[in-house]
């Protein structure tokens, strides 16, 4: 599979992927100066791409890097980010601090990642009758703990 990507700003990165076996590639973060992501507030950060995704039949998600978020508390305050097939804009990410310190994000570092996964657009058929399962409507801790 291969994806379209384009450099929407002079300074952008591309995606790499840290080792051949990873599911994701890193996004660096295009922006001019630091950014001091405060803790408890959002913050819009620019990657600099748009990719075109090479069908209906795939999606784009954007995580945060684990050691971010572990070690820092810096995550995507909607826990992951989706991008269509037919979106053709820079992807821009959301992110937030949990954490109790400041973080500083540098020009050019690795903050997010991109995972790209099919995706099933299946058609709704409205019905009064879902079916029977051991479960049922069993919600929230309805397996046990």
């Amino acid at each position: 599979m291969k994806i379209k990507i384009k450099k929407v700003r002079e300074n952008a990165v591309l995606p790499t992927r840290g080792t051949a076996g990873a599911a994701g590639l890193d996004l660096y973060a295009c922006i001019d100066k630091p950014v001091l992501i405060e803790p408890r507030k959002l913050y819009r950060i620019p990657t600099g791409v748009a990719i075109a995704l090479p069908s209906s039949e795939t999606v784009g998600f954007i995580f945060a890097r684990s050691g971010l978020g572990v070690k820092h508390g810096v995550s995507l305050p909607n826990a992951v980010g989706v991008v269509d097939s037919d979106y053709r804009g820079e992807l821009i990410v959301g992110i937030g601090n949990t954490g109790e310190d400041a973080y500083q994000l540098s020009p050019g570092e690795r903050f997010a990642q991109l995972v790209v996964m099919p995706v099933y657009q299946p058609e709704l058929e409205e019905t009064d009758d879902l079916g029977e399962t051991d479960r049922g409507a069993g919600a929230f801790g309805s397996t046990g703990k």
